[in-house]
């Protein structure tokens, strides 16, 4: 095994440990977070404060992959980043909605249910054992899906083209091991 492979299986461990850890995070700082407002205006202002967040983080994330000595690694950490920021601030709305006008879901929503429900809706499974069932909650939840779609058309698109352009202006870089 050569230095170089060496250090490429380091990185990517190291990448993946941060991806987990950034995760990680994210769900305790959503588990820990008091959702019980029950005003339209905190609900509102979440769901916004939370979309301006992700929005300036895929920016400064792109920048950051084009001009990372390892692009493929920084977008993969910036994907552990930016998919469950977005699927959290999505959660914490739902689950506000569900505070604030109870009976907004088929069933009560608590940080889990919040979060299941979220993920259902982002993966377009929607086995439908949860539904939004006032129009406030189809509101959030066609707002979500439209996210959705930009987050994974979009965004991805955004984050694959700032890792070629980082190869481009890296040619020997982040080729992976050699053998």
């Amino acid at each position: 095994m050569t230095a170089s492979r060496s250090n490429y299986r380091w990185l990517l461990v190291r990448s993946l440990l941060r991806s987990a850890a950034s995760t990680a995070t994210l769900l305790t700082v959503y588990y820990l977070a008091p959702l019980d407002h029950t005003r339209s205006a905190a609900i509102l202002a979440f769901l916004g404060l939370g979309l301006v967040v992700f929005t300036a983080l895929i920016i400064w994330q792109v920048r950051a992959i084009t001009e990372a000595e390892h692009p493929r690694l920084r977008a993969v950490e910036s994907l552990s980043v930016a998919v469950p920021l977005l699927l959290v601030v999505f959660a914490g709305v739902n689950v506000l909605v569900e505070r604030a006008h109870p009976g907004s879901f088929s069933e009560p929503l608590n940080h889990t249910d919040g979060l299941y429900f979220t993920l259902t809706v982002f993966a377009t499974v929607g086995f439908g054992d949860i539904v939004p069932v006032t129009g406030t909650a189809r509101v959030i939840t066609m707002v979500q899906m439209c996210v959705d779609l930009l987050a994974v058309g979009v965004i991805a698109k955004a984050i694959f083209g700032a890792v070629q352009m980082g190869l481009r202006q890296k040619p020997d870089q982040d080729r992976g091991p050699t053998t």
